[in-house]
């Protein structure tokens, strides 16, 4: 049987999801030495770490809420230089208590793009910091909260502002149609899965903070 994720795309058209990931037994949430995966619905213990997941009920909708949405970090941030033909973009890495990373799997491997992180161009006047919190939303399912600035990327089409953060609620199990999974990873094994070239520069700054 095809397997389309829960959630339609942003023109309201079914997402067939061509190799589906597994979710890995419950056991690997509370495990900091192994990575754990769940998939669009799928079953969670019902916290880590302290902390419950439960959906984001009241996740701003608009341009002015996500602006003014809580999580954002007074920093002494370097400006963002985009270069031209490229587009302004905001990521985040979001840090477990435990040490172990969140990455999201793109839906169909998205830009050939196994496993990254949370990111998404900015518009509609968002700032980066909002930004980098709404695509962690919409791609992970978490509600974050920036602790610093990590570093930039340029990407092929964007400038791209990766911030650090940490997870404060929300459920990875409520992830958007961009993401067919969503991984908590130690470490250790970030490599195995962060397999594109774009994604080295972070996993470098991520090994040296």
């Amino acid at each position: 049987m095809p397997t389309y994720h829960p959630h339609p795309d942003d023109q309201g058209k079914p997402v067939l999801l061509r190799q589906p990931h597994g979710a890995t037994p419950l056991a690997a949430w509370s495990d900091p030495d192994r990575a754990a995966t769940v998939i669009p619905g799928g079953d969670l213990p019902q916290a880590l770490n302290g902390i419950a997941f439960q959906a984001w009920r009241d996740a701003p909708t608009t341009d002015d809420g996500w602006n003014s949405v809580a999580g954002q970090l007074v920093l002494d941030e370097p400006p963002l230089t985009v270069a031209p033909g490229k587009s302004p973009a905001a990521g985040v890495v979001i840090e477990e208590a435990d040490g172990r990373i969140w990455l999201v799997a793109p839906s169909n491997a998205f830009g050939g793009y196994s496993a990254t992180f949370p990111k998404g161009r900015v518009d509609g006047g968002v700032n980066l910091q909002a930004c980098a919190i709404r695509e962690a939303f919409e791609e992970s399912g978490l509600q974050v909260r920036i602790t610093g600035w990590l570093a930039d990327a340029n990407r092929t089409l964007t400038c791209t502002r990766y911030y650090r953060a940490v997870r404060t609620g929300g459920t990875p199990a409520h992830m958007g149609w961009e993401s067919q999974a969503v991984h908590l990873v130690p470490r250790s094994a970030l490599q195995a899965f962060l397999t594109h070239a774009n994604d080295l520069p972070l996993l470098r700054a991520i090994q040296a903070a």
